[in-house]
């Protein structure tokens, strides 16, 4: 009497003699899930890394969140009881004007725990003047403390010290060499409510945005609340998030909450959103079609086999085995050939990484996450067992009669 096979271990057994009875065909196939899943990691790490270093430089500079005062409209009387009254609306220009209880709102934002920091500014319009040479600029009105937690201003000084306050100030790299103006020497600040202040530099950063490194002029509250004819004011408050890319569903909820013009880095970088989107849609096609080859390559190695093995197949039937049992042992090797292949092609993913950071151009740094190490593992073993599954329902449905009999 006939006796199944017993347990999944003998059909893991078979499955391995399979692959040893045709080791150059094995290893072949094994190579090739290699380098698609070395391509598929290295790809994806790369455009990972690129695209966090697009964002650390972007928002290296500037708020996540920023919070301002609702635009100025004109309003229009109604007209008298029986009049028709035809209005051609102009839209009312903005004037420089302070948050209106922005000592609560800030207190109010401190508690919600979305937010990272919050910081006061006050901002507006100035020029700055050495001798003949005068350059527009944009005074920044800061509290050093707070506005550190939103740009890490020590990261970016490249000379004198990090200080505002008692007539200093610190101003952009450009801007300094365009009035020609040194760590230690004073320049004059002019606005246009005819006030005007001098200052010494304390110290100078470069920002790496030209715009910035230009016109940015940093003083603290009360100077440039002084000079912008605000006293007490602040005309913007900064906020920062944990998850940058939640910002503007927190902007929309900070915004109800306060009252104020809510606008994040992502509706001000529109364009940048749109470039990082289609590359993530770039990598997760070149992620599918390389699964798919690779699909195909184990899909063919496994038919091949089948016909290969169609004798051994139809022993197996006669001696026992079920059908469910050949499938298995056929769906095991697929499995085996995309694990082994991953194994082989996140090594080889990690040399080139390896290789780009150490001797590549420097331009930024690629992080491989564990997490897709193992994303690309699961990923080439369920390709695997897929790609195995065509060829193991064939198998299982030979008849053992004729496969014995197959020369």
């Amino acid at each position: 009497m006939n006796r199944p096979l017993r347990g999944l271990w003998t059909e893991w057994t078979l499955a391995v003699a399979f692959l040893r009875e045709g080791r150059a065909q094995s290893l072949m196939i094994a190579v090739g899930v290699a380098v698609g899943v070395a391509v598929i990691v290295f790809i994806a790490a790369l455009i990972q890394g690129l695209q966090a270093n697009i964002v650390e430089r972007t928002l290296g500079t500037q708020a996540h969140i920023r919070l301002l005062s609702p635009d100025e409209v004109n309003v229009v009387l109604p007209a008298a009881p029986g009049t028709l009254q035809l209005v051609q609306e102009d839209r009312r220009a903005q004037r420089l004007r302070s948050i209106n209880n922005w000592q609560q709102v800030s207190t109010t934002l401190d508690r919600l725990p979305v937010l990272t920091a919050v910081s006061p500014v006050v901002s507006g319009p100035a020029f700055a003047r050495r001798g003949e040479a005068v350059q527009s600029v944009a005074l920044t009105g800061i509290d050093l403390a707070r506005y550190r937690r939103i740009i890490p201003l020590e990261q970016y000084l490249v000379s004198g010290r990090l200080r505002v306050g008692a007539d200093e100030a610190m101003i952009g790299k450009l801007l300094a060499d365009d009035l020609g103006v040194k760590v230690g020497m004073k320049l004059r600040l002019e606005t246009g409510q005819q006030n005007s202040r001098v200052v010494n530099i304390a110290g100078i950063f470069e920002l790496g945005v030209r715009e910035l490194d230009s016109r940015y002029v940093y003083l603290d509250l009360k100077q440039a609340q002084s000079l912008l004819a605000l006293p007490g004011g602040v005309t913007v408050i900064d906020l920062t998030v944990a998850d940058i890319f939640a910002a503007d569903t927190i902007a929309e909820r900070v915004g109800r909450l306060t009252s104020l013009k809510a606008e994040s880095w992502i509706e001000t970088n529109a364009q940048l959103m749109n470039a990082l989107t289609a590359q993530s849609l770039s990598t997760n096609m070149i992620i599918v079609f390389v699964a798919i080859s690779v699909a195909f390559g184990i899909a063919s190695v496994l038919s091949v086999s089948v016909v290969q093995r169609t004798r051994e197949i139809g022993i197996l039937r006669a001696t026992g085995a079920t059908r469910r049992q050949i499938m298995r042992v056929f769906l095991i090797q697929g499995a085996l050939f995309g694990l082994l292949g991953s194994v082989m092609g996140i090594a080889v993913s990690y040399l080139l990484v390896w290789v780009f950071n150490a001797f590549g151009p420097g331009l930024f740094y690629i992080p491989v996450p564990p997490l897709l190490m193992v994303a690309s593992l699961l990923l080439a073993t369920l390709t695997g067992v897929l790609a195995a599954a065509v060829p193991a329902r064939r198998a299982a449905r030979l008849d053992p009669v004729v496969a014995i009999r197959y020369v």
